[in-house]
């Protein structure tokens, strides 16, 4: 039987899908790969350095522990009870409350200050930007160093004590006494150098993504440049981020521990939790089931502000629910 071909009319080459879909699923496999080759270092790393240490705090702290992170006997809450009831816990509790009702609205009212003046320049803003975001990258304990020793060291050779002899002021001891409280003055101040620049950058951007339509159907309206316009409109329009700074200004508030410990070192007043924590468990008695019972109440701490916070500001909320 013999087959016959229609005059002029080429073959047609036989399907490819399945030689187009190969190809496919090899850079489908090769996106996975690669998915995992540069975020599994990252995950391994966020698991040991970070979850483990967490859990086996959590596990520690109904433990009997001392002088080892090993438990040697179940005590139940015993732990808790004993941060609780710490006279200098709580008052390191006492000690956060004064210090974040300082640094928190400061260090916002700073940053939104600073990013605004950057935001208004018509030349050099990067420069100006790069200056104010430098002391980011500063260590907290170079810089409470540099507080403690060259601005602030009590003597009159000090910037700050010298600054004051101009006017015939005498030399202030800033940290050697808490009456009267000048250590706070340090403190805040190396607090406000060394993060404001960080959040100036977070509201700079927030600033340029402003409808500038706003602001030309302010002035149709009638609206005076200055206050009027930024109390109606650049206020309300950095809501969000106002309550993302604010939210991450008491978080670093709790977690305050470097400028404390360098700058009053040998104070027994003035201390933040995460200080006395760390005398706690590290101290003479090295009691770690207690300090990683005060870790848990800290962090549980921490979660129940944050959220408190957010639900206050309605950080999260979309548009039409506020």
């Amino acid at each position: 039987m013999s087959t016959t071909t229609t005059p002029g009319v080429a073959e047609s080459p036989a399907p490819a899908g399945v030689s187009q879909d190969r190809p496919r699923r090899g850079l489908r496999a090769s996106s996975t790969f690669n998915f995992w080759l540069f975020t599994g270092p990252f995950l391994i790393g966020l698991v040991i350095f970070v979850f483990v240490p967490i859990g086996w705090s959590v596990w520690l702290s109904f433990f009997e522990a001392r002088f080892t992170v090993t438990p040697s006997e179940f005590v139940g809450f015993a732990n808790y009870k004993e941060v609780l009831t710490d006279t200098d816990f709580r008052n390191s509790l006492v000690t956060f409350t004064v210090f974040a009702a300082f640094i928190v609205p400061a260090t916002w009212a700073l940053s939104l200050g600073l990013a605004l003046l950057v935001n208004r320049l018509r030349f050099m803003r990067a420069f100006f930007r790069s200056v104010f975001f430098l002391p980011t990258a500063v260590s907290y304990v170079a810089a409470s160093l540099i507080w403690k020793m060259s601005l602030f060291n009590g003597v009159r050779f000090g910037l700050a004590n010298t600054v004051l002899g101009w006017f015939g002021v005498d030399n202030i001891a800033w940290l050697a006494s808490p009456d009267p409280p000048w250590y706070w003055l340090v403190i805040v101040t190396v607090r406000l150098w060394l993060q404001s620049g960080f959040f100036m950058i977070l509201f700079l951007a927030a600033l340029q993504n402003i409808p500038r339509e706003l602001y030309e159907a302010a002035a149709i309206d009638g609206a005076k440049p200055g206050w009027q316009t930024f109390r109606h409109i650049t206020l309300p329009q950095l809501r969000a981020t106002s309550t993302a700074v604010i939210l991450l200004l008491l978080i670093a508030a709790y977690q305050a521990f470097d400028e404390f410990f360098n700058l009053l070192s040998k104070a027994t007043w003035g201390q933040p939790p995460l200080v006395e924590l760390y005398k706690m468990a590290l101290g003479e008695n090295q009691n770690y089931g207690a300090g990683s019972a005060g870790a848990v109440v800290l962090t549980l701490l921490i979660c129940v502000v944050t959220l408190l916070q957010g639900r206050i500001m309605g950080f999260g909320r979309g548009e039409e629910s506020k």
